[in-house]
């Protein structure tokens, strides 16, 4: 395979301490070994050594979230998700990507994103049309929450109308680039994608952030392809965090007890782990599930629903069984995704909703 030697070395480098065997949410939701980045690892070094061939074991390359879990508990401080994305490229380069995710990237060329939309839906609509398209705030909504989970674009732009920022909203927004480089990694089509949404975001002072998987591209991603973002860049959770603080929001009180949904991206990506954790205890007696921050599992990924959504409901699944655990009864959500998996994989009694819903 036409891989770097980075990605060459961590294939070999994988052998049996199973370290990341607990910890992947498509592995625990499949109860399949090929699953975990260990099996992956191991398929792909017989790939390297000639006795298989990549189009024999590339679906197994798509059945990873990208979540990094099995990075951040690899004993030996290895990254599995750089073979992945690499094997992906290869794959592309090689032309045997699979054909549900050569479908994809098809339509992502006919209308800008792999869900095949195009415009806003209404409920968005109507709470942009009172925004000031010269603020030098913008909030970056994202295709998840632009065409997934609309209700979750829309309860933010409200929130933030409460809290008093001044911040307009793109009727054309453009891709971050997630989807492409979730689905062919660093392929020269997935940096122009990067780099058109760079110079539009770079008109802007600052931009708030709504979906975390975004923001683990603008910080992590661009800089890997020396994209340069000018504007300042703010989560959505630290701007209510703050707006909180600052006396511009108050928070709704819950009856029961609250947890939290720690994002994949958010925290160990990006970093934050306390932000939403103070408008969570603000809304009432706060629980920490296990599997929390750092540790956190993955509640769902509306892109890896496109090809897998049955795993994906049974990865929410899993992770509903976490909150059940904490005792909590409301579970609140910074990220689109998480919302819509977790709510659909709610049961009588536990209620999920998005960070949003508490600004009052």
């Amino acid at each position: 395979m036409l891989i770097s030697e980075n990605s060459k070395k961590i294939i070999d480098s994988c052998r049996f301490c199973w370290m990341c065997r607990h910890i992947c949410p498509i592995g625990n939701a499949t109860g399949q070994e090929r699953n975990n980045a260990r099996a992956r690892a191991l398929s792909l070094q017989y790939v390297e050594r000639g006795a298989a061939e990549l189009s024999e074991c590339i679906d197994n390359v798509y059945e990873c979230a990208l979540c990094g879990a099995c990075t951040k508990e690899c004993a030996t401080g290895w990254d599995p998700i750089v073979f992945t994305k690499e094997v992906r490229r290869e794959a592309a380069l090689d032309g045997i990507t699979p054909d549900y995710i050569s479908a994809l990237i098809e339509k992502y060329g006919e209308t800008g994103n792999i869900y095949g939309k195009t415009d806003y839906c209404d409920c968005i609509k109507n709470e942009m049309a009172d925004l000031d398209a010269n603020a030098d705030t913008l909030l970056y909504i994202g295709s998840d929450a632009r065409y997934m989970a609309p209700c979750f674009a829309k309860n933010a732009i409200i929130a933030l109308k409460k809290a008093g920022v001044k911040f307009t909203v793109l009727a054309d927004e453009i891709d971050s680039g997630i989807e492409l480089d979730t689905l062919i990694g660093a392929m020269e089509e997935t940096k122009e994608a990067m780099t058109a949404c760079a110079d539009v975001l770079n008109k802007y002072k600052t931009v708030i952030v709504l979906n975390p998987s975004d923001m683990k591209v603008f910080v992590r991603e661009y800089k890997e392809w020396d994209i340069e973002l000018k504007c300042e860049l703010k989560t959505y959770t630290s701007v209510l965090a703050d707006a909180y603080r600052n006396g511009k929001i108050q928070i709704a009180k819950l009856d029961g007890k609250v947890t939290y949904q720690d994002n994949p991206f958010l925290v160990r990506e990006v970093g934050e782990t306390e932000e939403g954790r103070v408008i969570c205890n603000a809304a009432g007696e706060y629980v920490e599930m296990i599997l929390s921050k750092k540790d956190t599992m993955l509640a769902g990924s509306f892109i890896m629903a496109q090809w897998m959504d049955d795993v994906m409901k049974l990865v929410a699944k899993e992770r509903m069984a976490n909150i059940i655990q904490s005792g909590a009864k409301t579970v609140v959500c910074a990220s689109p995704e998480d919302y819509a998996f977790l709510k659909d994989a709610a049961p009588e009694g536990i209620s999920v909703i998005d960070i949003s819903e508490l600004v009052i």
